[in-house]
């Protein structure tokens, strides 16, 4: 019989604990992916602070660093300053690198350092129960903002991607979404594209994947992604903001 998908090395194959219709279980799996086809698996260290996937070190083959909440990017730094040689990604949630993180993500960046993120952007907080976050979109209910955000109260969602694009240090700023096939495929082109620039020693890089939170956004999983390309994709909208040397 012919293979047509296998497990990735780069996954462990333990129980994912996300909840149905969460887009990280698909996100992993194209993280793995990518280690698995630049077969650099062995010279990866991934970094996963608070949030959901604070149990991410289950899920990834290689070895894995624990951070507190935001400074994913601070230890990242400090490891492959020492190790020069290794892959460093870290895995964030909108609620730790754009609130608590913002500082460490925004330095990483300007100083250049040589790590990639991937930033998994679901407009709130998925792990403590749904609040607000910074990239929660104008007029959206949450558990802190239940009559919808408001510019005069809260301001305006951050749009990371176009901030960190702005830093010179940054080499590869991208943000896709996995709502379809079509953008699946795009999202592990980007991340690839990101570690292989993390290789060439060019500076920072990012990925920010737009994700669904069903359970949190009071949605089934079919009505989420319909969700997502409503409202999220035209306030995020989707492609590579940086590229250095292009």
């Amino acid at each position: 019989m012919k293979m047509i998908a296998k497990k990735p090395e780069s996954l462990t194959g333990a129980k994912y604990h996300y909840c149905p219709g969460c887009s990280h279980g698909i996100i992993h799996r194209l993280v793995a992916e990518a280690m698995d086809e630049l077969n650099i698996r062995e010279q990866t260290i991934g970094i996963c602070p608070v949030g959901c996937s604070v149990l991410a070190y289950d899920y990834f083959n290689c070895d894995m660093l624990e951070a507190a909440h935001g400074r994913a990017p601070a230890i990242a730094t400090a490891i492959k300053r020492l190790l020069p040689d290794r892959y460093l990604f870290t895995y964030q949630g909108d609620g730790d690198l754009a609130s608590i993180g913002m500082g460490e993500i925004v330095h990483a960046s300007l100083r250049g350092e040589k790590i990639t993120t991937i930033f998994v952007n679901n407009t709130l907080y998925g792990m403590t129960g749904g609040q607000m976050a910074p990239t929660t979109l104008l007029g959206q209910v949450t558990t802190t903002s239940p009559y919808g955000r408001k510019v005069e109260w809260e301001g305006y969602p951050a749009k990371m991607c176009e901030l960190l694009s702005c830093n010179e240090g940054a080499a590869y700023i991208c943000r896709t979404a996995v709502n379809s096939p079509a953008n699946i495929i795009k999202t592990k082109k980007a991340i690839k594209k990101a570690f292989q620039i993390q290789g060439q020693g060019l500076g920072f890089t990012l990925v920010e994947v737009l994700s669904t939170c069903p359970t949190n956004w009071g949605l089934s999983p079919a009505d989420s992604l319909k969700w997502m390309e409503e409202h999220m994709i035209p306030y995020y909208p989707l492609g590579e903001f940086k590229v250095k040397g292009e």
